[in-house]
């Protein structure tokens, strides 16, 4: 199949490129790079890629392609309430028009990254797809507003299928170390302590990105009646652990770690509890990397790279990169890039 990726130089999209790659399938990728240059070891070997805003796609860029797999988007600063309102458009708006345009240039299948935040925060008993959405931070809120008006786009020949992912975990080229476990290997590495964070009851659903690649894959072949409008959480249970859990995996696998204090915000949002069964059932995702496997493959990913402290905890963390290209003035106030203004 002939496969446009959004984000393909992205951290999930980096891997998710080279997965549908070896499969056999033709891709392309779409990305204007701001996070291309954040990579660790040898670069990744990108498929052609559009250098094109994913607010300016139009429908003849995307003639003659079978799938969209869309994982752009943008993070959302704490504390900066005109870049919310810039990702919010992004992740939201730029998202619905992406889909009308795939829509109206013939496109069959869009794979849609959502996320498990769009479920709220923590329930007592793990939520299925059929769960009322409680999305409770601004990047959930979007994709959970994309995932509705996508749905109303559906149509025979064009099925939208949405994936709610777990947290993600584990290496990638293009890595990000502001991702739960990937931050606390990093901890263990560079300051030989770990913090879990607070809330020793709380249980964090996670996904290794690879898995994550996998399910994309899999809902890209799947029949059209199984997935047609269909909502997936992707991860499992047995990547689903509390905090201090994941903490003492950490420090059970690499050598001269300590656990430090545990973490204190109360305010914090906890994820929610949620199942797996649906995807597990309608396209056969099983998982295949458990939290100790991503934990010894940072590790050793992070031991063979030279990284250092302060670039690990700055460079590859999406929040402080966006915030440096704007300090550098790379990225003016709608988040694009200053060359693309000339």
């Amino acid at each position: 199949m002939r496969v446009l990726i959004t984000g393909n130089q992205g951290y999930l999209g980096t891997v998710t490129a080279e997965v549908f790659c070896d499969a056999g399938h033709e891709v392309t990728g779409l990305d204007t790079g701001l996070f291309a240059g954040c990579v660790v070891g040898r670069g990744p070997l990108d498929p052609p890629t559009l250098a094109t805003d994913l607010r300016d796609v139009t429908a003849s860029d995307l003639t003659g392609f079978d799938a969209v797999v869309h994982l752009a988007a943008l993070p959302v600063p704490p504390r900066d309430a005109a870049v919310r309102d810039i990702t919010g458009h992004v992740n939201h708006l730029a998202t619905v028009r992406l889909a009308r345009a795939a829509k109206a240039a013939g496109v069959g299948r869009f794979l849609f990254a959502s996320t498990c935040s769009v479920y709220g925060t923590r329930r007592d008993e793990p939520v299925n797809e059929s769960a009322a959405l409680h999305p409770c931070n601004p990047y959930a809120q979007s994709k959970a507003r994309a995932e509705e008006e996508l749905a109303g786009l559906a149509e025979p020949g064009f099925v939208p299928v949405f994936l709610r992912l777990a947290t993600a975990f584990g290496f990638s080229p293009r890595l990000r170390s502001d991702m739960l476990l990937n931050h606390m290997v990093g901890d263990a590495v560079f300051t030989g302590r770990v913090q879990a964070p607070a809330g020793e009851d709380t249980r964090w659903p996670m996904v290794h990105v690879r898995d994550a690649a996998d399910a994309f894959l899999l809902c890209l072949t799947a029949r059209p009646e199984v997935v047609d409008c269909a909502a997936f959480n992707v991860g499992s249970e047995a990547a689903t652990m509390s905090g201090a859990e994941i903490a003492r995996t950490v420090v059970e696998e690499i050598a001269g770690a300590m656990l430090g204090p545990t973490g204190t915000d109360p305010s914090s949002p906890r994820p929610c509890r949620v199942g797996f069964e649906a995807i597990r059932r309608a396209v056969g995702f099983e998982a295949r990397w458990g939290i100790a496997d991503g934990v010894v493959e940072l590790h050793r990913a992070y031991a063979e790279s030279g990284l250092d402290a302060e670039t690990f905890f700055s460079r590859f963390s999406r929040r402080n990169h966006l915030s440096t290209m704007r300090e550098t003035e790379e990225l003016n106030d709608e988040i694009r890039r200053q060359e693309a203004l000339v």
